[in-house]
């Protein structure tokens, strides 16, 4: 990681962890279920750009210099190893989306 990366990765993850304490004290406080869901959003939203900014270092800095220095085969396999975790977008489903969608209400709570 790059000085420059490794600084805005540790300035974001300030920001996380901002946010993460945040969200535990609304959960505390039970707040209304939208204002958690919409910053766990923006956290998981955090992350999901941080993760961005440490595989762009990741390509323009290791994964050169291992293709470079004849290691091919070693960048493509991190690079599988982090396709197969990360893993293609799925649509968002949840039963309890198919459940008010079919009508029963029973379990939705009221705030």
């Amino acid at each position: 990681m790059t000085p420059e990366t490794q600084k805005q990765a540790l300035r974001r993850m300030k920001i996380v962890a901002g946010q993460v304490q945040a969200l535990e004290k609304q959960i505390e406080d039970d707040r209304y279920c939208m204002d958690v869901l919409d910053l766990s959003l923006s956290i998981q939203k955090a992350l999901r750009s941080l993760d961005g900014l440490v595989i762009e270092g990741h390509l323009r800095t290791h994964v050169v210099e291992q293709m470079t220095g004849g290691e091919i085969e070693r960048a493509v396999s991190e690079l599988l190893r982090l396709y197969r975790v990360q893993g293609p977008a799925e649509p968002w489903t949840s039963e309890a989306t198919t459940t008010i969608s079919k009508g029963n209400h029973d379990h939705v709570p009221s705030h």
